[in-house]
């Protein structure tokens, strides 16, 4: 009974307040955008985005991406004016400073963990950094784009998470194109796989070299030449199938030859000859944002120019 009538207080309390005044918003509309994206530009609900497509004979979900034409029209019916914009007028306008060559110095390789999801991404970053990441996910999956720092024979390398499921491609994505360098995780008992073969594709797409991981090598059932084999189909050919593609074999769980794929690393960021101007004015990646109630916003970024990571608060 007292629940009923807090509900029904709460109901009379609903009825007597006054509606709140709309507000027009200016909605900057990239060339595609996420439904949720799109709800928070527009200072609206994803729910009410949702019901609006819907009611057009849309079904969508909130991670779901719409052209900008959609978008427009979501907008304009929700009341607020639009300006659209392409990816590169954005750039053009922000990130028009040039290096000085004079004061280039080298910079550590951001390096992707890539592949397919439970092929042991996360335990492998997590026995590079001897720190417990795994335990603390959700569910045992990536859930958000991780950036962290280590170092290996006094050079610096910083590695970013992405997540492996299939529901997080556009975060996958997002990964390789801020990367130099895309280490493919592929578990010697599983092989290829679907989000491995997407991960090849983002990190060509980015024109991104790949060094092939080859994980859980210490499972009895391991078979790293099925992997290098399969990997061909793919158009991926390792050193030791007589391509220039590096490969390792390791084992997160063990520790095996973890020193090599750091060496690898560091050799290839090597041919790359990655450098950055410290004097610049720098130029950033919002990687990850947390928002929690009552709490400053926590922002992580990268800098690869003038690089760091730089948690700030906003």
């Amino acid at each position: 009974m007292a629940a009923m009538r807090r509900r029904q207080e709460k109901f009379k309390r609903a009825q007597n307040q006054e509606p709140r005044e709309k507000i027009s918003r200016e909605v900057i509309l990239p060339e595609t955008i996420t439904i949720q994206e799109l709800a928070q530009r527009m200072a609206e609900r994803s729910v009410d985005v949702i019901k609006f497509l819907m009611k057009q004979g849309q079904m969508m979900k909130p991670g779901d991406v719409i052209d900008v034409d959609t978008a427009e029209l979501i907008a304009i019916e929700f009341g607020h004016t639009v300006k659209c914009v392409s990816e590169s007028d954005v750039e053009e306008g922000i990130f028009n400073i040039a290096d000085d060559p004079q004061k280039m110095r080298q910079r550590p390789p951001v390096v992707t963990i890539m592949g397919h999801v439970d092929h042991g991404k996360t335990s492998l970053l997590d026995a590079i950094r001897k720190a417990n990441v795994a335990s603390n996910e959700a569910g045992s999956i990536t859930q958000h784009i991780g950036a962290y720092q280590i170092e290996q024979n006094g050079q610096k390398i910083t590695f970013i998470d992405t997540p492996g499921h299939s529901a997080f491609t556009a975060m996958r994505a997002r990964g390789a194109q801020i990367t130099d360098i895309a280490i493919l995780v592929i578990a010697a008992d599983d092989s290829v796989m679907p989000q491995t073969i997407e991960s090849i594709n983002h990190a060509k797409a980015a024109g991104v070299p790949i060094i092939v991981a080859i994980n859980k090598t210490d499972k009895p059932t391991a078979d790293a030449q099925k992997v290098r084999t399969e990997l061909m189909q793919h158009e991926v050919f390792v050193e030791s199938m007589g391509g220039e593609t590096l490969e390792v074999e390791v084992s997160a769980k063990t520790g095996q030859n973890l020193d090599k794929l750091l060496e690898a690393i560091l050799l290839q960021a090597e041919i790359l000859d990655l450098k950055a101007d410290p004097e610049r004015t720098a130029e950033g990646i919002l990687l990850k944002q947390n928002l929690i109630e009552d709490v400053d916003p926590l922002q992580l970024f990268l800098f690869k120019k003038v690089h760091c990571i730089f948690p700030t608060l906003s």
